[in-house]
């Protein structure tokens, strides 16, 4: 029987509302939380000369499977390992997180199936700069855009903009405050940032580090797409309704409206192309549409959320979309 297994965490409401909906007699799923693994799982594999033998247990439910039997992997979002000895020193838990990463990854990359996404192809598609040179080449318009640490450039680019630049971090927004602990935070993260007049008075911070720094453009609306497999479900996102939200429509503490989108057939043509240029079949974009209706190309998230569209627009069937696709690779690889 095919095996759809799921990499993600314990507290992943993602995963616990599609799992269910993958209730399908010829099709066994199981759930690796990686924030319980290796303590609550026990594993092992080898190497033949007809390949990979193993199995995985699951110790708590006593589920087992073979690692020949997994169909399709569908990775969501894992998160740190935990270990029967919870009290190791730093080194040999910094040890024990390497070890376990190359043991677990290094089995599930040898694996001849079906991935929601995989890492190389995710790790692939997370550059944000680069994504804004692949998506000119799909023929979207993008921002002016700067990634320097030179200060006397992001002054040329602020006098280039008619209506400002805004900052944008690369990498997160939390600003690394997902990296350390708590005590340890000098703030919680920044939105994307419409720079002042004051802010452009001193730049000499930029000197630290590369920044990225756009145009700012004017916009009707914001579009969020969400591609599953050949389905595209599209939301928009009516920013412009609050203040709060105007620059950054991440505020979900503003009552602004979220409504099904129909995409014009070149946009979706374009939209799908560009997802798949990078071999992935899951990903969600970012764009804008001006008051003159043209579509600015934002981000690409290969692995960005989906559910709470679904939570605003209810008519987008994300989550029934993600088991649907699940189930036919599972069938399709057995």
């Amino acid at each position: 029987m095919p095996v759809v297994l799921v990499v993600s965490h314990s507290e992943d409401i993602h995963v616990d509302l599609v799992l269910p909906l993958i209730a399908h007699d010829n099709i066994q799923v199981f759930r690796l939380n990686s924030d319980c693994f290796p303590r609550d799982y026990q594993f092992w594999y080898g190497y033949t000369s007809t390949g990979i033998e193993g199995e995985l247990t699951h110790l708590p439910s006593g589920l087992a499977i073979r690692l020949k039997d997994i169909a399709v992997v569908w990775l969501r979002k894992p998160a740190e390992f935990s270990f029967i000895d919870a009290n190791l020193a730093e080194q040999e838990r910094a040890f024990a997180v390497e070890e376990t990463e190359h043991a677990l990854l290094g089995g599930l990359y040898s694996l001849h199936c079906f991935w929601i996404s995989h890492p190389l192809q995710l790790r692939g598609a997370m550059w944000k700069v680069e994504q804004l040179q692949r998506a000119i080449s799909f023929g979207f318009s993008i921002p002016a855009s700067l990634i320097t640490n030179l200060p006397a450039k992001v002054a040329q680019l602020a006098a280039s903009s008619p209506d400002g630049i805004i900052f944008k971090a690369l990498s997160s927004s939390w600003l690394g405050a997902d990296k350390v602990e708590p005590d340890k935070q000098l703030s919680t993260g920044l939105a994307t940032t419409l720079l002042t007049e004051q802010d452009l008075s001193d730049l000499s911070a930029v000197s630290n580090l590369p920044c990225h720094f756009q145009h700012y453009v004017k916009k009707d609306y914001e579009l969020r797409v969400t591609v599953i497999g050949e389905q595209l479900f599209a939301a928009q996102i009516d920013s412009q309704q609050d203040k709060r939200t105007e620059v950054d429509c991440r505020d979900m503490s503003a009552a602004i409206s979220y409504s099904k989108y129909q995409l014009p057939v070149d946009w979706a043509q374009r939209i799908l192309g560009f997802v798949q240029s990078y071999g992935l079949s899951y990903s969600a974009l970012d764009f804008i549409v001006t008051t003159d209706q043209k579509l600015i190309f934002l981000e690409n998230n290969p692995n960005g959320q989906f559910l709470y569209i679904e939570q605003l627009v209810p008519e987008l069937k994300l989550c029934q979309a993600m088991a649907d696709l699940l189930i036919e690779k599972a069938l399709c690889q057995n």
